[in-house]
């Protein structure tokens, strides 16, 4: 799997000499998963309209004072060849590359598709860190057992996730949607879910400790982030199948995501669910950007 995008295609349109697979710490990935949507669809679309989005973010980040192009190189592969696949058969292709790729010692990023296609970059990294915490920003919980008639559906990708990782090491941030089910799950199971409602109302602020201090304390040393963008209010990222209302915003998003680089080590991390919407760029840009910005604080 050693096939990359040339200079017209690949993330934030970076050269040859930072951008080839043999040069490069980080890999990113695309898997254009689209399967088991339960209302808007265009997931499928997603990896493409990031990296044709990336390709108008700036290479300087003013935050951290860097180019990480320059400093570990990024090389984007082929996108994997899904179509025709469907649940078993599509998380194998996507271990087995993801496992691939960490094996050749990359930092391994990957575009969705849908959330389901997490399930197997987790295990991937699980295979290689013991330790391993999943920190899931996303408005839904995504515990259900199965949801219509599919257990992996995106609807129950954290649920096939506990299969293999204790709960205990699943931390939620964002959640503002789910059924009885999944809030029986979280009380019994021990998952760590910071609530929209409960970020917004100040349940988790104490005197000069805030909710996402909450948050980096109850991970591990190494730390792989699910980042659903429908964990974005509507208002900044309306390109998702299912968006919530009261969700994150872009600040106090980053700050949280700085406050855990900073604590522990992140080890890997995809990016799901942008369905792009025609005529309407800011949302790719956005999710562009938030994978430059998750680089360079895991960097």
């Amino acid at each position: 799997m050693t096939k990359t995008l040339d200079i017209k295609q690949n993330f934030l349109g970076i050269e040859k000499e930072h951008s080839s697979f043999n040069h490069s710490r980080i890999a990113i990935v695309s898997a254009p998963y689209e399967h088991t949507v339960s209302y808007g669809g265009g997931t499928a679309k997603g990896p493409q309209a990031i990296l044709k989005a990336s390709q108008y973010v700036e290479l300087f980040d003013e935050e951290t004072k860097r180019e990480i192009y320059k400093e570990h190189g990024i090389a984007t592969m082929a996108p994997l060849a899904l179509a025709g696949k469907k649940d078993e058969a599509a998380l194998q292709l996507i271990f087995d590359s993801v496992s691939e790729l960490i094996g050749e010692q990359k930092f391994v990023v990957t575009l969705g598709g849908e959330h389901t296609i997490s399930s197997a970059t987790i295990a991937a990294h699980a295979r290689k860190y013991a330790d391993l915490s999943v920190l899931q920003f996303d408005a839904h919980s995504d515990l259900r057992t199965e949801y219509q008639d599919n257990k992996y559906s995106h609807a129950s990708v954290m649920a096939r996730v506990c299969e293999f990782l204790d709960p205990q090491r699943l931390v939620q941030v964002g959640i503002r949607a789910q059924c009885r089910e999944e809030a029986e799950f979280i009380r019994d199971r021990g998952v760590h879910t910071f609530y929209a409602h409960d970020i917004r109302n100040g349940t988790h602020t104490r005197v000069l400790k805030f909710w996402d201090d909450y948050v980096a304390d109850a991970l591990t040393d190494n730390v792989y982030i699910s980042f659903d963008v429908d964990a974005f209010d509507p208002s900044m990222m309306p390109a998702t199948g299912t968006p919530e209302p009261n969700g994150l915003l872009w600040q106090e998003t980053l700050n949280c995501i700085r406050k855990v680089a900073r604590k522990h080590r992140i080890v890997g991390f995809d990016v799901v669910e942008l369905a792009p919407m025609k005529d309407l760029h800011h949302p790719d840009l956005t999710t562009a950007k938030l994978v430059s910005k998750i680089l360079n604080y895991a960097l």
